[in-house]
């Protein structure tokens, strides 16, 4: 109980400022006003996952729903002949004619819009990222800070020519099966009752934070096995970062709650770009004294990854 006790102080210290930081969405529009690039694809994000996204789930919850309930009503009073009510097939006809155009709805525009919708807004969070920290590089005030992406972007021996572009490439490789296998362990865990909401919450925060700051560790060339054990060791940091990213999940439909994220999300990359995590947490060490401890949050799915990576080889042999 003594080493839990020691532990809640720093945990909670470091995970309001994680949030903090996060919070500090004035940097969206610092970056915005430095960079025309930037600027132009936040606003195509807001169009097309908040106008187009979420103004088409309004318009099918506020127009569309309440037009069919109207033509095809539910219940026997609202329809227009006594006659019809005589025929009780006849609201599981309207019921089956509404469910159907609904799903019709769904299945040539929802779903479609979100696969586009998912594919565009990736390859725009990149550039978001990208043109966000080529401004932080560039600022004058930013000479100290820029290599900083917690002081692990110092140079460190790197091979060089095909052999550093071979090692990026299969950390990237490596760096996508991990956080695939975690998202995996992270819907599973949700499941668990009593505590697997409040479980599920806190990993995805994690996960989404990650996600946020990988863009910063990839731009500076940090390598991934220092990014992991700068993140595991302050976990408690990146799970406030990413807790605003992740509450829309639990208070709306999964695609209102994607709409939501779809938005936010590029909002605290640039966020992230803009925070210097290892400064923040050395300020903040007279508070919590430096006593947190490193919890290994991708311990499962970095075995996993590993067990999975060895089998090219092997299959390679067999054949």
């Amino acid at each position: 109980m003594e080493s839990l006790a020691s532990q809640a102080r720093p945990a909670a210290v470091l995970w309001l400022a994680g949030f903090l930081q996060a919070a500090r969405l004035h940097r969206v529009v610092s970056f915005c006003a430095s960079s025309r690039a930037l600027f132009i694809r936040i606003a195509q994000c807001f169009l097309l996952n908040g106008l187009i996204f979420l103004g088409s789930l309004l318009t099918l919850k506020s127009v569309v729903i309440p037009t069919l309930l109207w033509i095809l009503p539910e219940q026997c009073n609202q329809m227009g002949g006594q006659h019809l009510c005589d025929h009780k097939a006849a609201i599981s006809i309207y019921s089956f004619l509404r469910s159907g155009l609904v799903e019709i709805f769904y299945v040539f525009w929802f779903y479609p819009l979100y696969i586009f919708s998912f594919i565009l807004s990736t390859l725009w969070y990149n550039d978001i990222a990208k043109h966000a920290l080529e401004v932080v590089r560039s600022r004058s005030l930013d000479s100290t800070r820029a290599t900083n992406a917690h002081n692990i972007t110092e140079a460190e021996d790197q091979p060089e020519g095909f052999d550093r572009v071979a090692l990026g490439i299969g950390e990237q490789v490596y760096s996508i099966l991990l956080l695939t296998i975690f998202f995996a362990e992270v819907s599973v865990i949700g499941y668990i009752p009593y505590f697997g909401k409040a479980m599920n919450f806190l990993l995805l925060s994690l996960m989404y934070a990650y996600y946020c700051f990988e863009y910063k560790w990839n731009f500076f060339a940090v390598s991934l096995n220092k990014r992991l054990e700068f993140f595991e060791s302050n976990w408690a940091f990146f799970a406030g970062f990413g807790a605003p990213c992740v509450l829309p999940i639990f208070f709306f439909s999964p695609l209102t709650s994607y709409g939501f994220m779809a938005i936010l999300y590029p909002l605290f990359v640039l966020t992230a770009a803009g925070t210097q995590a290892e400064q923040v947490i050395n300020e903040l060490r007279p508070a919590h004294e430096g006593k947190l401890q490193r919890i290994p949050v991708f311990f499962v799915a970095k075995r996993l990854t590993t067990q999975a990576l060895q089998l090219f080889p092997a299959m390679q042999k067999e054949e």
